[in-house]
């Protein structure tokens, strides 16, 4: 925001007030009000992609129910046969067929032209890319603000740009100087010219690539991946239906309930099973896109059990007068706060072999 709100601000100041005395009829005055009302357009449009939803797909609880049976496995006659979810799926689109992924952090499999971003950690629908510059995914629902974004800020650019040498000639018409000279007289212009002229190439060039894309019918994500100029695009309808599909289609309703609130599980157990094998039970299984840190398969349900394993474990650590030892340095202060005091606290001292639950119950 501070990349476009501050050269509109010293366009305004040194250069739309100039050239308010230099047009008649007010129209030096337009001049400053359409530069204010198409940054206030681009702004706009900055916040629409970066507040909306991008088209997050809402993770799943547990793992979606396997299909079939994994013939390979060996089982006894009193076992549940194992049953593996596949790592891929074929979807038929548009009579080509499109293989579809299982999500580990999301636990479910990606709809077509879906991707896991890295960096947001979410499936976003139609995922066309992560931009650093408006802190969000580029998907399937702010994707044409985004575009509308990147050529309104185009414009904005060569708007300022063009006026900002109308005023340097103004000025070497009025006084009859060089055009050198002139420049040297408004160096806020100068500055101008060069920020736009700069910023032009990032902006203007993002915006052709993405026409192009939009032309075709693919997502960055897709062009740099599948190379679809290699292969059949199942997803192209020719450019007057790519355009419309973009533009002028309604934008789905979100998924997400970002005002609700998060229901709260009480009781949590583990549930049984049935044979389920996901496609990387038995091993540490960490994030493939993410590069986290490999964790447990179900770390939620081995939280629950630990949680049940630490309420009966807290029984066990009161004596027969009903007093808390000191099981660990962080339950100290408790035990001195719930019976033991100094005494309990001297008797440690005096005892060092008891003041560890430990190193007790291993005797």
């Amino acid at each position: 925001m501070f990349l476009i709100v501050a050269p509109v601000s010293i366009f305004c100041a040194f250069v739309a007030r100039g050239l308010m005395d230099d047009f008649s009829y007010g129209m030096g005055l337009s001049v400053m009000i359409a530069a204010v009302l198409f940054t206030a357009y681009d702004l706009s449009l900055l916040l629409l992609t970066s507040g909306r939803d991008p088209g997050i797909i809402p993770r799943n609880a547990h793992p979606p129910e396997p299909e079939g049976f994994d013939g390979n496995a060996e089982v006894g006659a009193n076992q549940t046969p194992p049953l593996r979810l596949p790592r891929v799926k074929d979807v038929v689109v548009n009579g080509i067929t499109v293989k579809t992924k299982y999500c580990d952090t999301c636990m479910l499999y990606r709809p077509p032209r879906c991707s896991h971003c890295s960096i947001c950690n979410n499936c976003v629908e139609r995922f066309d890319h992560h931009c650093p510059w408006v802190g969000q995914c580029i998907g399937l629902r702010n994707y044409r603000f985004f575009y509308m974004f990147v050529f309104s800020t185009t414009l904005l650019c060569l708007y300022v740009f063009g006026f900002c040498w109308v005023y340097i000639v103004k000025i070497r018409n009025a006084e009859q100087i060089t055009i050198w000279k002139a420049m040297a007289k408004t160096p806020a212009s100068i500055a101008l010219i060069i920020y736009t002229f700069i910023a032009v190439w990032f902006v203007g060039g993002l915006s052709v690539f993405h026409l192009y894309l939009m032309s075709t019918n693919q997502t960055t994500y897709e062009n740099f991946r599948y190379r679809y100029d290699q292969r059949a695009n199942p997803y192209n309808r020719g450019v007057v239906e790519n355009i419309k599909e973009i533009f002028f289609t309604p934008i789905p309703p979100s998924k997400n309930n970002f005002r609700g609130k998060v229901p709260q599980e009480h009781g949590l157990r583990p549930r049984a099973t049935n044979g389920f094998m996901s496609p990387n039970m038995g091993r540490a299984v960490g994030d493939i896109e993410m590069g986290r840190k490999p964790v447990a398969w179900d770390e939620p349900r081995m939280a629950a059990e630990i949680g049940d394993l630490g309420a009966g474990l807290s029984n066990l650590l009161e004596d027969k007068d009903g007093r808390f030892r000191c099981a660990s340095p962080d339950l100290s202060r408790d035990a001195l706060a719930v019976g033991g005091g100094l005494e309990e606290q001297g008797s440690s001292a005096t005892n060092p072999g008891r003041t560890s639950w430990g190193v007790e119950a291993g005797r």
